[in-house]
């Protein structure tokens, strides 16, 4: 469906602006107007990462004239594989700080506004009003129901996109004119049922993929041209190098956009999206180790079968010495249960704690009431134990 521009024009641009803009003022669709439209128009990025890298890079140079910046982490390396934004000089300052001298490098007729913290339902509202369009490059659950809920409640549209391994996805969701995101998605998974890119990879080109669609997106709205994707969502097979659509129908039972919407407040996304199951955080409660903690047991040669939960890939990239590695999904099918010693002590970990919490809860119900996991995983390992290491 075709929809009305966003935004009004800006009074004008400048002679530097049109020799700048002057590939889009040649397009018909665009023109002069469009172009002031975008000079006119505020758009927030919720992320700095791998998806709001390019986002921010084109929103810039297409002539976005006001650029916000949800961010409150720094760069790692590992980011640099995918997070174009930032540079190998940038490893360890604000993400926030880095994006806004690469958006300003790009264009420096952009206002940049920082906002260097944690999107979180005490802020959203605040932040979120300030903004015509709001872009979202989150990569967890809580902040993307976080980030639609604010959207429904104040009407604002944004720009959805995510990414995992060799596949992306991309919608616009605006309740006014279609679904949101909870028409799509009601409920989030099961806690860690789907792995985070840290926890998953992601193949670092996808990002610029779906991140130039979340920018196409954005143009369209704000200058009020083409059929954005209101209703439809984008699906991109990377490998395949497919793409197909599926119809978003509204749902008129929609806890938040329905005819009669139960969360009509913003709610605790975190309890919502449940980070760790109640029958892990239950089985971890008395059962976690730390690092240290393990690192005494071998050495004091206690018996103990330490088993990694974690992908065979990430198993290849750092492992803790002695540990077996058994898939997360092995236990959850219970294939793997029937191989585990009955003389020894089970000391599970993953890369951070969460899958290995799952399937201590698994062990737990099925009678292995000794066992125990490793709080931080693999990098609370290296962080502790040996240090020269590589994480990921």
């Amino acid at each position: 469906m075709s929809l009305p521009p966003l935004v009004e024009p800006a009074a004008e641009l400048t002679v530097d602006e049109v020799r700048r803009y002057s590939r889009h003022l040649i397009i018909p669709d665009v023109g002069m107007d469009g172009q002031k439209r975008l000079k006119n128009a505020k758009v927030l990025c919720v992320g700095a990462g791998g998806l709001g890298s390019p986002a921010l890079m084109y929103l810039a140079a297409a002539g976005v004239g006001t650029l916000g910046i949800v961010e409150f982490d720094e760069v790692d390396e590992s980011n640099l594989q995918r997070q174009i934004i930032h540079s190998q000089a940038d490893i360890g300052r604000s993400k926030a700080e880095s994006a806004k001298d690469s958006v300003l490098g790009i264009n420096p007729y952009v206002d940049v506004v920082l906002h260097e913290e944690r999107l979180e339902a005490e802020n959203v509202m605040e932040i979120f009003a300030q903004y015509d369009l709001i872009v979202d490059g989150t990569d967890n659950f809580a902040t993307r129901y976080l980030v639609n809920d604010a959207a429904v409640l104040l009407n604002k549209p944004y720009v959805w996109g995510s990414i995992y391994r060799f596949d992306g996805q991309a919608s616009v969701f605006w309740s006014e004119h279609g679904p949101c995101y909870r028409c799509l998605y009601p409920e989030p998974p099961p806690p860690g049922m789907v792995p985070s890119c840290a926890e998953g990879g992601v193949l670092g080109v996808l990002c610029a993929s779906i991140g130039s669609i979340q920018v196409n997106e954005a143009i369209k709205l704000l200058a009020g041209i083409g059929d954005p994707l209101v209703g439809r969502l984008m699906i991109y097979d990377a490998l395949e190098m497919q793409y197909r659509q599926v119809k978003v129908r509204k749902d008129p039972d929609c806890a938040v956009c329905g005819e009669n919407p139960t969360v009509t407040e913003l709610i605790d996304y975190e309890a919502f999206c449940g980070v760790v199951s109640e029958e892990a955080q239950e089985a971890a409660a008395g059962a976690t180790i730390t690092p240290r903690q393990l690192k005494e047991w071998i050495d004091g040669d206690e018996k103990i079968e330490i088993i990694d939960v974690r992908e065979p890939n990430e198993y290849e990239i750092v492992s803790i010495p002695g540990a077996k590695l058994i898939p997360k999904n092995e236990f959850l099918m219970g294939t793997a249960l029937q191989d585990l010693p009955q003389d020894k002590r089970i000391v599970l970990h993953c890369k951070t704690g969460v899958r290995s919490a799952e399937v201590l809860a698994v062990l737990k119900s099925a009678g292995f009431a000794d066992a125990v996991h490793v709080g931080g995983g693999v990098i609370g390992w290296v962080h502790q134990i040996e240090p020269e290491k590589p994480v990921y």
